[in-house]
C-alpha cells in the first residue's frame, strides 16, 4: 500500500465569516476533511491484537470446514427412514468423533454413533440426539418425525471460504481474533497503532511528587490524556510539559513531528499573551482556533504543523476531557484507519431538573442509577475535576433551549461507548 499524501493545510479551515460553531457543524467539518494518515503493513494475526484492519479480511478455508454434528448421538440418511411410528435402524460398529471420523460409509437403513463437533460420515445427513434413542441388540430405535438434517452444521454456514469475514477499518478485539484463527487467517494488513503525543504547556505546572508550591497545580491532563489514548487503542506518546516560552513550544512541536501522527496538546492555545502554542501555531502552522458553541470547552486550537496534525485542548482539566471525547476522539480514529465513529447514544429518563439557555450544546458529567435514571454531577462548574471521577458517561443537551423535569428522556453517552 503507498505512502497516503499529506492533509491539506486548510483541512481545519472553517468557512469565512463562521463565528460560534455548532458542534454538529464541527463535527462534520472534521469527518469530510480528515482521512487516515496511519501506514499499513502485514503483519501474523498473533501481533495484530488492538490494530485496524487495512483491507478486508478474507476465510482461507470455510467454518466449519465440513459438515458436523451439533449434538452427541446417531448419524443417519433420512431417505433410509420408514416413517411408520418407530425407527429401527442397524447400529454400526465404531463412532465418529472431533478430530477423528469415521472411515466408512452409511448406507440406508444403518447408523452410527457420532459427537458434537464430528464431521458427518459419507451417507449422513441427519443427527438425532443420543437421549431420544434405544440402543438393543446393535439396533437403533426412536420415534418417527425426525426433520431431514436435524441437528447438523453444514460446511461453511458460518463464513464460506473465500468470503469477506471482517471489512477494513475493524479494530481487531478477542472476538474477531477468534473468528479469523477459525477461517484459517495466518497473516493480514492492518494499520501501525496511530503514534499520538500528549503536551502540557504552562509555567504553573509541576509533576505528581513534586512539591507544589500556592502559585503551581499538578499536571493533572497529561495523564488523564495519555490513559485515554490507551484505552481508545492508540499508541500515546508522552512528550512532557513545555515551559511558556516560544522557543521551548517551537522546538517540542519540531520533536514531535519525529514520533508522532497527531498531537493533543493542552494550555496555550487561546490568544493570551501567554498562549504561545497558539501563537506558534500561527507563525509556523496553519492554525484555525475554533469558537465551538459549547459548555465546557469553547476554545479550541486546530492546525498542521509540518504535516502533523495537531488537537490543542482547553488547560482544564474537565473542559480538556470533554473536548477530546467529543471532538478528538472521533477524529483521531479517522487518522487511524477505523472511520468516524461516535458513541451509542442511550435514552434515559433524568433524574434531575434543569433549564438551560439556546445557543450552546452542553455536556453534564452523568451516571446512571439502579431504577434506569440517570443522574448528574452536583455542581456544573468545570473547575470540578472530582466530577470527572464520579462520571460514568456525559448527558449530551441539544444547542436548544429546554427545561428538563425528572422522568424526560435525556441522551446519555458512556464513557465506555468512546473506545
Amino acid at each position: 500500500m503507498p505512502d497516503l499524501p499529506p492533509l491539506a493545510n486548510d483541512c481545519f479551515a472553517l468557512p469565512q465569516g463562521t463565528n460560534w460553531t455548532p458542534v454538529a457543524d464541527a463535527l462534520a467539518h472534521l469527518q469530510s476533511h480528515l482521512r487516515c494518515v496511519a501506514k499499513a503493513e502485514t503483519l501474523p494475526i498473533a501481533r495484530a491484537a488492538g490494530r485496524i484492519l487495512a483491507a478486508p479480511a478474507r476465510a482461507i478455508r470455510a467454518n466449519p470446514p465440513t459438515a458436523n454434528a451439533a449434538v452427541d448421538g446417531y448419524g443417519f440418511a433420512h431417505a433410509g427412514l420408514a416413517g411408520d411410528g418407530v425407527e429401527s435402524l442397524a447400529l454400526l460398529p465404531g463412532r465418529s468423533a472431533a478430530g477423528a471420523p469415521f472411515g466408512g460409509v452409511v448406507a440406508l437403513g444403518q447408523a452410527v454413533r457420532i459427537l458434537t463437533g464430528a464431521s458427518l460420515p459419507a451417507g449422513v445427513d441427519t443427527v438425532i440426539m443420543q437421549e431420544d434413542v434405544q440402543v438393543e441388540a446393535g439396533k437403533l430405535r426412536f420415534e418417527s418425525g425426525l426433520k431431514a438434517g436435524a441437528n447438523c452444521r453444514k460446511a461453511g454456514e458460518d463464513v464460506p471460504a473465500g468470503a469477506v469475514a471482517l471489512e477494513a477499518g475493524m479494530r481487531l478485539g478477542p472476538q474477531q481474533l477468534g473468528l479469523l484463527v477459525a477461517l484459517g487467517v495466518a497473516e493480514l494488513r492492518a494499520y501501525r497503532r496511530l503514534r499520538v503525543g500528549v503536551i502540557s504547556t504552562g509555567d504553573e505546572l509541576c509533576q505528581a511528587g513534586e512539591t507544589a508550591s500556592d502559585h503551581q497545580i499538578y499536571d493533572a491532563n497529561r495523564p488523564m490524556l495519555l490513559e485515554l489514548l490507551h484505552d481508545w487503542g492508540f499508541e500515546p506518546v508522552d512528550l512532557g510539559v513545555v515551559k511558556d516560552d516560544s522557543t521551548a513550544v517551537i522546538a517540542a512541536l519540531d520533536a514531535a513531528t519525529q514520533s508522532c501522527d497527531a498531537l493533543l496538546t493542552s494550555g496555550g492555545a487561546s490568544a493570551g499573551d501567554e498562549d504561545h502554542m497558539s501563537a506558534a501555531l500561527a507563525q509556523k502552522g496553519s492554525l484555525n482556533l475554533w469558537r465551538i458553541a459549547i459548555k465546557p470547552g469553547r476554545p479550541l486550537a486546530l492546525a498542521l504543523w509540518q504535516g502533523m496534525p495537531v488537537f490543542g485542548l482547553p488547560g482544564n482539566p474537565v473542559a480538556a476531557f470533554t473536548t477530546a471525547l467529543v471532538f478528538a476522539r472521533p477524529a483521531l480514529g479517522l487518522l487511524a484507519g477505523q472511520g468516524w465513529q461516535l458513541p451509542q447514544p442511550y435514552l434515559l429518563p433524568a433524574a434531575f431538573e434543569k433549564t438551560k439557555k439556546a445557543g450552546r450544546r452542553e455536556y453534564l458529567r452523568a451516571r446512571r442509577l439502579a431504577d434506569g435514571t440517570v443522574e448528574v454531577f452536583r455542581s456544573e462548574g468545570s473547575g470540578r475535576v472530582s466530577g470527572l471521577s464520579w462520571a460514568e458517561g456525559l448527558v449530551e443537551l441539544p444547542d436548544e433551549a429546554l427545561s428538563i423535569t425528572r422522568g424526560d428522556l435525556v441522551t446519555f453517552l458512556p464513557f465506555s461507548g468512546f473506545r
